[in-house]
């Protein structure tokens, strides 16, 4: 029996490949940084199966390319933004992601960002490396409080709630902008439902955790950062594109705003020169909300569990678009 060709965009973590290995034609790209997309067209031709990354552009030309023999794409992630899922169920192609295994991992590290950003820890990091530190001094790098502050969550779904959960620990009061009311038993006690001005604007904290969408893009623009207390912190962990980067900017430039902290930018990665870089009250990390090894791990055996169930013809344990099951595919 002829074993199905895969292609894999990325080195993923070595043991979870095993399983795929053994009954596929693996083919894995080596470099760090992502297929450029017409080298991508390349390498999908002939493909049973691939597994892609948030980097990788998989529209229907893409999927054309790869040839009508294509039944899988398993997405190394939770968001599959970057992947037409239209085209992939008109072509009557299962495409898996990996939800849920990352969500305590990014919250921590969303928390960890706001924890960072409120007291200066980048700064005075920075500030002693630099051989600035001679004394203690009543009034150096004066942060923030995270006890008993307002944090302001955009996005209520499991990463939102898990980051409400952290912040109960802190005896902050959470209020929370969703386009649904969240089961209260969900969100747990001090946490209110608001629209989204009033959230802007009585939040210490602002952490978004919305998916990224139409409707999501440029959530926060230069309106809803005006709207903002001058003495505020914002915290990205969801998406770059949900951040308006030049408004953002602007915003932190003028005082607008006291901080930001950003797991994620846009453009992303974010150019070494970009403004934003050279301004003290920001911290960018390289979108590492799910780097842990065991998130990372469980991602990966994720994946390959939704791509060989697709190459086998069965349901995957996460589809992204279960929709393909109700068309009448045949092979």
């Amino acid at each position: 029996m002829t074993k199905p060709n895969i292609f894999v965009t990325r080195r993923i973590p070595e043991a979870v490949l095993k399983p795929l290995i053994e009954e596929c034609n693996v083919e894995i790209w080596p470099e760090q940084t992502p297929p450029p997309y017409e080298v991508l067209l390349e390498k999908v031709r002939g493909r049973d199966g691939i597994i892609t990354l948030l980097t990788d552009r998989v529209d229907a030309r893409l999927m054309d390319a790869a040839g009508p023999q294509l039944r899988a794409i398993s997405q190394y992630a939770v968001g599959v933004d970057n992947i037409d899922l239209a085209a992939a169920t008109e072509r009557c192609i299962t495409v898996g992601h990996t939800p849920g295994v990352l969500t305590e991992t990014t919250a921590d590290l969303a928390f960890a960002l706001l924890m960072a950003a409120a007291r200066r820890l980048v700064e005075g990091a920075d500030y002693v490396r630099q051989g600035q530190w001679v004394t203690w001094g009543p009034l150096l790098l004066l942060g923030h409080d995270v006890h008993g502050a307002t944090l302001g969550i955009v996005g209520m779904g499991r990463i939102g709630r898990a980051v409400a959960r952290r912040a109960s620990g802190f005896d902050m009061q959470v209020l929370y902008y969703d386009r649904v009311s969240v089961d209260p038993e969900l969100v747990g006690p001090n946490v209110e439902q608001v629209d989204l001005d009033t959230l802007l604007r009585e939040s210490d904290f602002v952490s978004i955790h919305v998916p990224l969408t139409p409707e999501t893009h440029h959530i926060i623009d230069a309106d809803a950062l005006a709207r903002m207390k001058p003495t505020a912190i914002l915290i990205n962990a969801a998406r770059g594109p949900v951040v308006d980067t030049n408004a953002l900017y602007h915003a932190l430039k003028e005082g607008k705003i006291a901080y930001a902290a950003l797991d994620v930018t846009d453009p992303e990665p974010l150019p070494a020169d970009h403004p934003l870089l050279s301004l003290p009250n920001v911290i960018v990390v390289p979108h590492i909300g799910s780097a842990s090894v065991a998130t990372r791990t469980r991602m990966g055996e994720m994946a390959v569990a939704n791509l060989l169930a697709a190459l086998a013809g069965e349901r995957p344990p996460n589809p992204a678009n279960p929709e393909v099951f109700e068309r009448e595919c045949r092979r």
